[in-house]
């Protein structure tokens, strides 16, 4: 029995040193066409929504993206670069206490649109409990937001690091937050035409009309994070 204890210590020991990194890809992530959109570092790969680099509102620190409300102008959502159409997407954020963001795809970019929410979709990132969104179904995080609801609230406590993932396959969606999945839809169904029907969205023009589009990450007015943000093409 006395061996126990230095064996599980050494045990825990490795499972920390041996964790995977933010921003990094396993072995197996690389070997299966995985790729990094963000470095950890820097904005490259990213600018502001209709502009041709990202704005000082959006920082990078420790690792992450973070929304600086202290900058005042030159706001506006992070997107980037490039353009995706079929993929398995994954991200982890971290969201400010009382704070509103969301991840946004499909974002056709067009100063006839003028915003990445009027073209794309969104998973939504809140605090539940404190945004006054919270008391909003289909506001919540994990959510297709003001579409359809989550099949369950997988969301952590505030100042804890979501894991998130979209899997976009010929207009197949399907969500999960924290390995719980809380989405699947299809865009053009008759599911879907009910839940646009039903929706703010119902008479926009350009929404989720785009199959390729940017992905962005919204400035909503508070602070938010992102890390880890890997993309596989399909």
């Amino acid at each position: 029995m006395k061996l126990l204890i230095p064996v599980l210590v050494l045990s825990l020991s490795s499972a920390a040193v041996f964790a995977q990194q933010p921003n990094t890809l396993t072995a197996k992530e690389q070997k299966d066409g995985w790729k990094l959109l963000f470095d950890g570092k820097t904005t490259n790969g990213w600018h502001s929504y209709l502009k041709e680099s990202a704005t000082d509102r959006w920082k990078v620190q420790d690792g992450a993206f973070v929304l600086d409300t202290a900058v005042k102008k030159g706001g506006g959502d992070l997107v980037t670069n490039d353009e995706f159409e079929n993929y398995d997407f994954t991200y982890e954020w971290k969201i400010s206490e009382g704070g509103n963001s969301g991840l946004i795809f499909s974002v056709h970019e067009d100063p006839k649109y003028g915003a990445t929410y009027l073209t794309g979709a969104e998973m939504q990132v809140l605090d539940d409990a404190r945004h006054p969104d919270g008391k909003y179904p289909k506001h919540n995080s994990g959510d297709l937001y003001d579409l359809k609801k989550a099949t369950k609230n997988a969301a952590k406590p505030v100042g804890e690091w979501n894991k998130a993932r979209i899997l976009k396959k010929d207009g197949h969606l399907t969500f999960w937050l924290n390995g719980t999945k809380t989405i699947e839809t299809t865009v053009g169904s008759d599911e879907w035409k009910e839940l646009l029907a039903n929706s703010k969205f119902k008479t926009w023009e350009g929404f989720m009309k785009f199959s390729k589009g940017h992905i962005a990450l919204q400035d909503h007015g508070n602070v938010v994070s992102y890390r880890s943000i890997k993309i596989k093409t399909l």
